[in-house]
């Protein structure tokens, strides 16, 4: 008899608590940033409902709600108008104590403070102390649409990888719970009628604030979700589609769509650490069918993936402010998630831009990252040894080979002005210096291989000139003097004989004793005091050219010979 007077007493009680919430439950379908956005979409809504009311948020947001009902009607209510399909899909229930002041119907009354009622009822002050037994029974209420609804809000929290099935078992239950302990309540594992309300409150107002929009992009063949509240379409620049920041967001995203392979791949992932929005240290991972690469400064954070399929490169780049890391997390695993390449078709080279565009102008918006400076080098070894001046390595953070290939210093030699490089990882250059086995005469023809302008041409140039003496101007052994017009970024690079033998190696100019000298004489470092340095720092020197004469080559097979031995170096800060 007492257990069923218990059951009798909690019928009452349910009753009466649905009672005392009548005419507070809310069908919540919208929020917006500003009053000026939810009055504009409440008067919108007001056009096909009788009943649509206008309120501020905790968050400082605005949102739109359908009531009031009671708890019955507003089920009822949810269910239908989502099957109709007259409300957004994530709708939800809500109640008065989630909103503060009425904006719309402009004039209405302010809401009624609810009735205060025992602590144990059910008003919508009492619900976020639901009783485990009490969450799970308004959760069992819920409609499945809704139980995904939770599990997506879940997700975006990052305390839940689970599938999106509506189905509570124990991964949901433990992601509730932790979701509970980060907001200071009690972790059960079942969430209140109020906490799966701050829960989906906060989960829509942070969508809504990326603006997140799945775009599908024809002509790169990439679909993906995009934060649209933060970046907007800038243009196509292969193979590139840039999005720039919107209203001052400090984002920016790129779509990567390009035709290629393994080599593509490797050449898109040293231009990319090239870009601004792409800062140096981080995440570096480069395999034969993907990469990946993070950055950060005190400036940009950006994160940047890429993979290679059927002949086809394809991509994102995300960029944010520091800062902003919070927001970019959420709007990376959006990308991460919904990022889908489609079909065959990639950016053609002529897509938004001018076949006489040149690449500085596909690269409009896109800041190239510049070193301190740049000068040239060559291989004297098959695994990539570089000999070049040491006036390049003045005031460097770091050192780089060729597009973006990191390197440290193994031999610097201030007086000889000699210093030699040798690659992070092990390379394998076209073709590597063979030092001439004897000098060449006074008044024989020579070339200069170098970078005459500092990384602005993939290639290296050839000058072209006469050995002027085998010694320097105050008689110096280790030095010859060129009859020869080079530039700046020309310095480290290689002195070339008519054989292709390697003679010696252009210093800058001004380096002798701080002089300017004229623009047709260049000094050299002679061949075999570069040999005996690299001996006697125990490195591997160059192999010598062949015994006997060699023959000379054609200008075209001299040219080819001087570009595959010589190397960019950069110094960056």
């Amino acid at each position: 008899m007492r257990l069923a007077g218990w059951l009798v007493g909690m019928v009452i009680w349910f009753a009466a608590s649905v009672a005392a919430v009548a005419q507070d439950v809310w069908v919540q379908i919208e929020a917006q940033p500003t009053r000026q956005e939810g009055e504009e979409r409440a008067r919108a809504y007001s056009g096909v409902f009788p009943n649509v009311n206008g309120f501020a948020l905790p968050t400082g947001w605005y949102a739109i709600a359908l009531g009031p009902f009671d708890a019955a009607e507003a089920d009822r209510q949810l269910r239908l108008l989502k099957q109709e399909r007259l409300i957004p899909g994530d709708s939800y229930i809500a109640f008065s104590n989630r909103y503060r002041e009425r904006f719309w119907p402009t004039g209405a009354a302010a809401l009624a403070p609810a009735v205060p009622t025992a602590p144990s009822a059910a008003t919508p002050e009492a619900l976020s102390d639901e009783s485990p037994a009490e969450a799970r029974y308004s959760e069992s209420l819920l409609a499945p649409e809704d139980r995904q609804l939770i599990q997506e809000a879940l997700k975006w929290e990052g305390v839940y990888a689970g599938a999106i099935d509506g189905a509570f078992g124990a991964g949901t239950r433990n992601s509730m719970a932790a979701w509970q302990s980060a907001q200071g309540y009690q972790p059960t594992g079942i969430l209140t009628t109020a906490q799966r309300a701050t829960l989906i409150e906060t989960f829509q107002t942070e969508r809504t604030a990326l603006g997140l929009e799945a775009i599908r992009e024809e002509e790169a063949g990439i679909e993906v979700t995009l934060p649209a509240a933060l970046v907007e379409f800038d243009r196509y620049q292969p193979p590139f589609v840039q999005y720039r920041e919107k209203d001052g967001s400090g984002f920016r995203a790129l779509l990567i769509s390009q035709p290629g392979d393994e080599r593509s791949l490797a050449g898109l992932y040293d231009m990319m650490q090239t870009l601004e929005v792409v800062p140096l240290g981080g995440e570096r991972q480069l395999g034969r069918t993907s990469f990946v690469l993070t950055g950060k400064n005190d400036r940009v954070e950006s994160y940047t993936q890429a993979d290679l399929a059927g002949g086809v490169i394809r991509g994102f780049t995300l960029a944010w402010k520091p800062e902003d890391g919070a927001q970019a997390a959420k709007a990376l695993e959006a990308m991460k998630a919904s990022f889908r390449p489609f079909g065959s078709a990639t950016l053609d080279e002529t897509t938004g831009a001018g076949l006489a565009e040149d690449h500085a102008a596909l690269m409009a918006g896109l800041e190239v990252r510049k070193p301190i400076r740049a000068r040239s080098g060559f291989y004297v070894s098959a695994t990539g040894l570089v000999a070049t001046t040491d006036e390049v390595l003045a005031e460097c953070g770091r050192v780089t080979l060729g597009s973006d290939k990191p390197a440290e210093t193994v031999l610097r030699d201030a007086g000889l002005g000699l210093a030699v490089l040798k690659p992070r990882e092990p390379l394998a250059p076209r073709a590597h210096a063979r030092f001439a086995d004897r000098p060449a005469r006074v008044g024989a023809e020579i070339a200069v291989a170098g970078y005459s302008y500092e990384g602005a041409l993939d290639d290296a140039v050839l000058s072209f000139g006469t050995l002027a003496d085998l010694s320097g101007l105050q008689g110096e052994a280790t030095k010859a003097r060129l009859s020869v017009t080079t530039l700046a970024g020309d310095a480290g690079g290689p002195v070339l004989d008519a054989t292709g033998g390697v003679i010696g190696m252009l210093l800058p100019r001004g380096s002798d004793a701080g002089r300017v000298l004229p623009d047709d004489v260049g000094i050299a470092i002679r061949a075999e005091a570069i040999r005996s340095a690299l001996a006697a720092a125990g490195l591997a020197p160059a192999e010598p050219a062949a015994a006997g004469t060699p023959p000379e080559l054609a200008p075209e097979d001299l040219t080819m010979l001087g570009r595959d031995m010589t190397v960019l170096v950069s110094c960056w800060p």
